[in-house]
């Protein structure tokens, strides 16, 4: 649920429902000082918001990278206290891409588990344009039906998957949105490598390995920077009713 101001307030069991985890689980992280603790609001009942959500998120894929939970302790403990949700994003989307593509076959009940609800067939449908899901049959070409061997989940992209269920924009948005980024994303990439490979050239293989294990996470946080701020700025000339031009 949401407040009438707009702000996510969910009880523990709202929360661990979206967050695809146990109440258990939760109240273990908040002992652990891993989620701030929550509001208490009326009745003593504790209540929830965006940011343990997204705290939620970031464990998930830190665990996903094999991190133990002290491990995961003192990432967490290096960050500041009072991060936003979208910081908490941002950081997720960076530790996730230090991951390589994970696919996993999951059932529709398990699929509805991680999801923290059952999704609708419009649901699975709007997943699939979305690449974030294929049935496990591949000669279904709709992508959701016939699912009796389950979806082929791209891991990766569920979480954002998910969250664009509950964004107000149309699915042709979202496509073409995505095809601007991926265009966009490999013309850069391209570059980048380009870039790279007169720096490389005269090295051995295990020094360019090396090399690439620790430019890859430093280049993905460039770019979501980068991207991050102008995004805001772009975002924030269209809220205040000017062009690009400022006209």
């Amino acid at each position: 649920m949401t407040t009438d101001a707009g702000e996510m307030s969910l009880t523990v069991d709202e929360l661990a429902a979206r967050a695809g985890v146990t109440v258990r689980t939760v109240r273990f992280y908040g002992s652990k000082g891993l989620l701030p603790p929550p509001v208490i609001g009326p009745r003593r009942v504790g209540r929830y918001g965006a940011r343990h959500l997204a705290r939620l998120a970031l464990i998930e894929e830190l665990q996903r990278q094999g991190m133990t939970l002290a491990a995961i302790e003192r990432y967490l403990g290096q960050l500041p206290s009072d991060l936003s949700a979208y910081d908490l994003a941002i950081h997720r989307a960076v530790v996730a891409s230090w991951a390589p593509d994970s696919v996993e076959t999951l059932s529709r009940a398990e699929l509805d588990r991680r999801a923290g609800r059952v999704l609708a067939d419009e649901e699975l449908e709007r997943l699939a344009a979305a690449g974030v899901l294929v049935t496990g049959d591949a000669g279904d070409t709709e992508g959701t039906g016939g699912a009796e061997d389950g979806f082929r989940v791209d891991t990766g992209l569920l979480r954002l998957g998910l969250e664009l269920l509950d964004v107000p924009l149309s699915q042709g948005t979202i496509l073409a949105a995505r095809e601007v980024l991926m265009e966009h994303s490999r013309a850069a990439a391209r570059e980048l490598a380009r870039l790279f490979r007169g720096e490389v050239a005269e090295r051995d293989t295990r020094d360019v390995r090396d090399l690439s294990a620790h430019i890859h996470p430093l280049v993905v946080q460039a770019l979501l920077t980068t991207f991050q701020r102008s995004l805001r700025e772009e975002l924030s000339e269209l809220l205040s009713g000017e062009g690009p031009s400022g006209g």
